[in-house]
């Protein structure tokens, strides 16, 4: 017995096509003459296969429970003890799988390189800077994504001003472009001998990874590379020597520095990686505008889209101002527990 639910949230046959085609281009003679787009591409086939295997096997569960149903005898207690667990964990497998199918962004599959900005307001913004840092380092222990700081900028007294890392995982960006915008702090400030009230702020920024965009190249003459001394990161170990890659877009004024990767040769391919990234997001986002304009809608400026409230002082609430979405958990959400605002944003952005 089919249900018409696994054709509407997930399409199988679309996706067992795409896979179909994608097999055949990896086995290409040329196929790996390109190692990064080919690295995309046979990450990309990985996922389907997986996302194909789960929902297979939801169906398949959900078939079975259906057939069960038909011959047991309803009025025995621990038939229907059986067929209500067996109902409880499909439902709880395909409400994950599920969410999902929200990630409907053309880059959210990508990995993410994210970066936060201490606002105006020394110490505290830069203290509630690291915090933030802190609340998505455990999200992505959370998710199991892979998270290694890139470049970081430490506060003079206490926190850090900013902080640029690269996070890999299923729907890394996808997430965290759900983060994007303004995070805003009230609390009662400990770098205040009157501990008076202090409000705070930071902001988020999250662009793709996109090394496999074969379309987009840079003009060599269009760049400026510097090298300087890396100190003061975050990371495991940071060379003494002027390892660490500073590199500017001309056209755009467009800033990248890479200072953790073990030479100088690897900070330098990183920062083009990211700068990439960052002119692909860049025409991406002047694309979205040009048609928003035309509708008459208009885009928030960076420091103008304030997207969440933690506050710890006087009561303890955090507001997720899109959605709004509130919980009084702020110790949990400020571990990582960032799942309830994504995914009622994602729901949002769908509708």
């Amino acid at each position: 017995m089919k249900s018409s639910k696994w054709t509407t949230v997930f399409d199988l046959e679309k996706q067992k096509k795409e896979l179909n085609e994608l097999q055949k281009e990896s086995e290409k003679e040329e196929f790996w003459s390109d190692s990064v787009s080919a690295a995309a591409v046979m990450k990309k086939i990985e996922g389907l296969k997986e996302e194909q295997a789960r929902w297979e096997k939801i169906q398949n569960e959900g078939e079975n429970l259906l057939e069960y149903l038909e011959i047991i005898d309803k009025d025995n207690k621990d038939d229907l003890s059986v067929a209500k667990k067996q109902y409880e964990q499909i439902s709880k497998e395909f409400g994950s799988v599920e969410t999902e199918t929200l990630y409907t962004g053309r880059y959210d599959r990508k990995d993410a390189i994210v970066s936060i900005h201490a606002g105006a307001g020394g110490d505290d913004a830069q203290d509630w800077a690291e915090m933030l840092l802190r609340m998505f380092l455990r999200f992505c222990e959370k998710k199991e994504y892979q998270a290694r700081i890139l470049q970081e900028t430490k506060g003079s007294e206490a926190g850090i001003k900013s902080v640029m890392f690269e996070v890999n995982g299923k729907f890394a960006y996808g997430n965290f472009a759900a983060e994007a915008g303004v995070h805003r702090l009230v609390r009662l400030s400990p770098f205040n001998s009157d501990n008076l009230r202090q409000t705070s702020f930071a902001l988020i920024e999250a662009i793709p990874l996109i090394e496999d965009n074969k379309e987009f190249e840079i003009n060599p003459s269009e760049l400026k590379i510097d090298t300087f001394r890396a100190s003061g990161a975050g990371g495991q170990s940071v060379n003494t020597t002027d390892s660490a890659v500073r590199v500017t877009h001309l056209p755009t004024k467009t800033v990248v520095s890479c200072q953790n990767e073990r030479s100088q040769l690897q900070n330098k391919e990183k920062a083009l990686a990211i700068l990439k990234s960052k002119l692909i997001q860049r025409k991406e986002r002047e694309r979205i505008e040009k048609e928003r304009k035309l509708k008459g809608q208009h885009i928030s400026a960076q420091w103008g889209s304030q997207i969440r409230s933690y506050v710890l002082h006087p009561y303890k609430m955090v507001k997720d101002h899109r959605t709004g979405e509130q919980t009084a958990n702020v110790d949990a959400v400020l571990d990582g527990d960032l799942n309830l605002f994504i995914e009622k944003f994602l729901k949002k952005q769908a509708k």
